[in-house]
């Protein structure tokens, strides 16, 4: 039986625009390119919705944060919705501020920041988080509490406040089996902490 037809026109944009945004780097200490993780944010999200703006959003979600990409090129070549969903799951930045000492600033404006969101995106951000927490639990498996040394913030409690925050800040999704996995991943790894 055949595929049946569907218009991914928007998200085979998307996902081009991704793959050369992202070109050339490296998962961090994954080893692996960097695309290969907003991909599995498309493909968790998709568990949730086939709406080709959330898809194409869950695609772009690093580009801000992490390229040389603007909110204002992604609202330019994909409109005001996607470039809203990709803000909604954007860092702040902090001035002056290395990474390490504006996690807990920055990781707390996200929670409280995803904890008023639309439901959209929540999906995308489900889709991040989700694929954060697979690799976070992956790593555990192999390396053990020495994993928490590649993190700017190398203490497994932050962490574990940070990804309760998270659960608590989109539990709007807590039917969708990506949630599911969320929560049981990250009682998984951290409640033998």
């Amino acid at each position: 039986m055949a595929n049946k037809p569907l218009d991914t026109t928007l998200l085979d944009r998307a996902i081009v625009f991704s793959v050369r945004a992202h070109a050339g780097t490296e998962r961090r200490g994954k080893g692996f390119p960097y695309i290969v993780h907003p991909m599995e944010a498309v493909s968790i999200a998709a568990t949730i919705t086939s709406d080709q703006e959330i898809l194409a959003a869950a695609a772009l979600h690093d580009t801000v944060e992490d390229t040389d990409v603007t909110i204002e090129q992604i609202q330019a070549e994909f409109g005001e919705r996607i470039a809203s969903l990709v803000s909604s799951e954007t860092d702040v930045v902090f001035d002056s501020r290395s990474e390490t000492e504006s996690w807990h600033d920055r990781k707390q404006a996200a929670i409280n920041r995803l904890a008023k969101v639309s439901r959209d995106a929540k999906i995308v951000a489900i889709g991040d988080k989700l694929s954060n927490m697979r690799a976070i639990a992956r790593d555990y498996a192999v390396q053990g509490d020495a994993l928490w040394s590649l993190f700017h913030v190398n203490d497994p409690k932050d962490h574990e406040w940070h990804y309760r925050g998270l659960a608590d800040a989109l539990s709007e999704l807590q039917d969708t089996f990506a949630f599911q996995e969320f929560e049981m991943l990250i009682n998984q790894v951290f409640n033998n902490k």
